[in-house]
C-alpha cells in the first residue's frame, strides 16, 4: 500500500514530461513564402504608419470635395433698442421718439461658387493624386517588408541547414574519432592524431552553438514581423523552397517597369505639380459666385412711425469679383510652379533609369545564382568523393589524420555551399520581382 504515493508521482510525472514533450512539439510551425508574405503584410508594426497615411490621404479627397458643396449661414440675434432722440442741424430743441425696445432678426444665406477657373475641381484632383501617391507609397513599403521579411526567412533556413550539416560532420568526426582511438590503442597512430581529432570535434561543436543562437534571433526577429507567438519555432517551407523559378518568364518580363511602384509615384507627382500649376493660374480668373438670403426682422424701422412688427424679405442674385492683385503676385509663383514640374519630370525620368540598372543588375545576379548551383552540386559530388577515398585511404594507413581533416573540411564546406546556393536561387528571384516593382 506504501508504494501507490510512489507509483501515483511518477505517473503524474511522466504525463507532464509528455505533455510539455507534445506541447514543444506543437510550437514548431513550418510556414511557406506565401504565409510569411501574409502573415508580415498583416502584422508588420513597420506598415502601421503608411496605412495611416493612406487613411489620412483618403479622407483629405472627401474634405476637399466639401468645396463642392454650398456655403449656408443661419443667425439670430435679439436686441434692445432705445428711444431716438431728433435734433435740429444746430443740435437743438431736442426730441424724444419712443421705440419698441425689444427687436430681433432671423436670417438665411446661402452662396454657392460657380466658377474660378476649375479651381475647385484641381484641388480635388490634386487631393485625389495624393491619395494615389498615398497609396502607391504603402505598396512600395509593403514590397520592401516582404523581401526584407524573406531575407530573415531564407537566413533561418540557412542557419538551419548549416546546422544539419555540422550535426552530420559531427556525428562523422566522433565516429572517425573512434576509429583513431582504436589505433592509438593498437600503437598504430600518436597521441597527436587524437588531439587533433579531438580539437577538430570541438571546434564544429563551437561553431554549431553559434548558429543554434543565431538561429534563435532570426527567429524572434520573424516572430515579431509575423506577430506570431515569441515561443513559436519557425521552419522553412523546404519543399516549395527546392523549386527553381523559369528563367524564360523572367526574360519575358524583366525589362516591364512601368508598374513599379516607385516609376508611378514620380509620374504622380509631376501630375501634382502640373495640377498645382493650374490652381495658381486659376487666380488670376475671375469668380462667378450665386447666393439667396431670406431675412426676418422686427421692429420696422424704415417707416415713420416705427412699426412694432415683422418685415420679411429675400434676394437671390449672382456676384462677379475679381482681384487684380492677382495680374502682379500670382507669376512668381506660376513661374515656381514650372520649376517643380521640371524637378519632377527629371526625378521621374531618373527613377526609371535607377530602376532599369537595378533590374539589370537583380536578373544578372539571378543567372549568376543558376550557375554557381550547378557549380557548386559538381562540388560538393567531388569533395564527397574525396572524403570516401582519403577514409580509405586513412584506414588502412595509407594517409595521414591531416589530409583527412583537410578532406573532411573541404566536404563541409561544398555541402554549406551547395546548400546556400539553393536559396540563394529563391532570394535572386524574388528579388528581382522586387527590382521589378512585381513583388
Amino acid at each position: 500500500m506504501k508504494t501507490k504515493p510512489i507509483s501515483y508521482l511518477f505517473l503524474i510525472i511522466c504525463v507532464s514530461f509528455s505533455g510539455s514533450l507534445f506541447a514543444q512539439k506543437n510550437l514548431e510551425k513550418k510556414i511557406t513564402i506565401a504565409e510569411l508574405f501574409s502573415l508580415t503584410l498583416e502584422n508588420n508594426p513597420s506598415l502601421s504608419v503608411s496605412k495611416a497615411n493612406f487613411k489620412i490621404a483618403e479622407q483629405d479627397v472627401k474634405v476637399a470635395r466639401n468645396m463642392q458643396l454650398p456655403d449656408l449661414n443661419i443667425s439670430a440675434n435679439a436686441l434692445y433698442i432705445g428711444d431716438a432722440t431728433i435734433l435740429d442741424k444746430d443740435f437743438s430743441n431736442a426730441t424724444k421718439i419712443d421705440m419698441p425696445h425689444f427687436g430681433n432678426t432671423l436670417s438665411l444665406e446661402a452662396t454657392q461658387l460657380i466658377w474660378k477657373g476649375n479651381i475647385v475641381r484641381n484641388t480635388i484632383q490634386v487631393k485625389s493624386l495624393q491619395e494615389d501617391l498615398a497609396s502607391l507609397s504603402h505598396l512600395s513599403n509593403e514590397q520592401n517588408i516582404k523581401l526584407l521579411a524573406l531575407g530573415y526567412y531564407l537566413d533561418l533556413y540557412k542557419l538551419q541547414n548549416q546546422a544539419d550539416v555540422y550535426r552530420q560532420n559531427i556525428a562523422l568526426a566522433q565516429q572517425r574519432i573512434e576509429n583513431i582511438n582504436r589505433f592509438y590503442e593498437q600503437g598504430m597512430v600518436t597521441r597527436n592524431d587524437v588531439i587533433r581529432g579531438e580539437l577538430q570535434i570541438s571546434n564544429l561543436n563551437l561553431t554549431l552553438q553559434v548558429i543554434e543562437n543565431n538561429i534563435q534571433i532570426l527567429n524572434k526577429q520573424l516572430t515579431v514581423a509575423m506577430g506570431l507567438p515569441e515561443e513559436t519555432q519557425i521552419v522553412a517551407d523546404d519543399s516549395a523552397l527546392r523549386e527553381h523559378p523559369e528563367i524564360p518568364l523572367l526574360e519575358i518580363n524583366q525589362n516591364d517597369v512601368q508598374s513599379h511602384p516607385s516609376l508611378l509615384m514620380a509620374q504622380k507627382s509631376v501630375e501634382i505639380y502640373e495640377t498645382s500649376e493650374k490652381i495658381t493660374k486659376s487666380e488670376r480668373m475671375p469668380a462667378l459666385v450665386a447666393f439667396a438670403g431670406n431675412s426676418l426682422q422686427r421692429p420696422i424701422t424704415t417707416s415713420s412711425p416705427v412699426l412694432d412688427m415683422y418685415s420679411n424679405g429675400w434676394n437671390v442674385g449672382l456676384s462677379l469679383s475679381y482681384d487684380i492683385g492677382s495680374l502682379y503676385k500670382t507669376s512668381k509663383e506660376i513661374r515656381l510652379n514650372k520649376y517643380e514640374v521640371e524637378r519632377a519630370e527629371a526625378q521621374a525620368y531618373e527613377t526609371e533609369q535607377m530602376i532599369g540598372v537595378a533590374v539589370n543588375a537583380a536578373y544578372i545576379k539571378y543567372k549568376e545564382s543558376i550557375t554557381q548551383n550547378k557549380t557548386l552540386e559538381k562540388n560538393q559530388e567531388l569533395a564527397d568523393e574525396n572524403y570516401r577515398i582519403m577514409e580509405s585511404k586513412y584506414n588502412n594507413q595509407l594517409a595521414i589524420l591531416l589530409d583527412m581533416i583537410d578532406a573532411s573540411n573541404a566536404k563541409l564546406d561544398a555541402e554549406l555551399q551547395y546548400t546556400n546556393s539553393d536559396i540563394n536561387i529563391i532570394f535572386a528571384y524574388y528579388k528581382l520581382l522586387k527590382e521589378s516593382g512585381k513583388l
